[in-house]
């Protein structure tokens, strides 16, 4: 409610970080929720869906290949996430935690802990980069150099409406991405990226601050290419996380996971491939 503006103070819309004041008047709207218990369940579709979606289990992780289209977790608009859903398939209504999160419209490899004390573990990991991630996404344009570095800094902030964006800006977070040219078509870059930070929206800012935005991306891509990328087929953001490696939680040595390129995102770039040709 706060987001979308709904929650009033003095008369007028606030943002979301605003600090009460002695005296002010807040309106806040009819909230409808449902009593402890009652919640429906989740449409049987849904749970086999996301049964087939598991690439790993043991008893400290549990690794799915995401489907795109489907939050990570429940929120504006969506009753059921990632989260909600393997918590009724594994029947763990507490011991199941998010230990990163991908975006509605990327695919690919997530991972969540069974326990708190690996959730830390692997935290602990990725704020140290000893957590590798590697993506494919497809760029607007041709990049210069086989590969391309970029480590400027991200920060999170809102519009005046509430909508959440990251921006590049001296004083954000420290953010690193590498962008590698795998193949190149008349308009548009084939890439992996490696990340060695998990800001959000990291890779779809970074690629948009050297020129070169993610095909489909409707929040910081180019309309025009994204219009192009329509014809062709392309349907959501074309970035799947396709590997994820893990360092050592059990004596065997790290873990490490992969989750083909979705059929989605491979026709395009047959499409693509087949428009090269002279």
């Amino acid at each position: 409610m706060l987001r979308r503006g709904e929650v009033r103070v003095n008369g007028g819309r606030i943002k979301p970080d605003y600090r009460l004041q002695a005296e002010d008047e807040i309106r806040i709207p009819p909230v409808f929720e449902q009593k402890s218990g009652t919640q429906d369940a989740a449409p049987a579709y849904l749970v086999d869906m996301i049964k087939g979606c598991v690439i790993y289990e043991d008893d400290r992780l549990v690794v799915i290949n995401k489907p795109a289209g489907l939050s990570v977790h429940a929120g504006t608009g969506s009753f059921f996430g990632v989260i909600e859903l393997l918590r009724g398939l594994f029947h763990r209504e507490d011991n199941l935690h998010l230990i990163h999160r991908l975006d509605k419209e990327t695919s690919g490899c997530l991972m969540m802990a069974k326990s708190m004390p690996v959730l830390r573990q692997v935290n602990l990991a990725l704020k140290t980069g000893d957590v590798q991630k590697e993506y494919d996404a497809l760029l607007k344009g041709r990049l210069q150099q086989k590969k391309t570095v970029v480590d400027t800094p991200l920060q999170r902030h809102r519009s005046r409406y509430g909508e959440g964006r990251v921006r590049v800006e001296g004083s954000g977070k420290t953010a690193l991405s590498e962008f590698e040219a795998v193949e190149f078509f008349r308009d548009a870059t084939r890439v992996k990226v490696r990340i060695g930070t998990g800001r959000t929206h990291q890779i779809r800012v970074h690629a948009d601050s050297i020129g070169h935005p993610i095909a489909g991306d409707r929040k910081y891509g180019d309309r025009e290419f994204n219009r192009e990328m329509r014809t062709a087929g392309l349907k959501r953001m074309f970035l799947h996380a396709g590997k994820l490696s893990v360092p050592e939680l059990k004596a065997t040595g790290e873990y490490q996971f992969s989750a083909p390129l979705p059929g989605d995102l491979e026709d395009i770039l047959k499409r693509l491939a087949h428009q090269r040709k002279p």
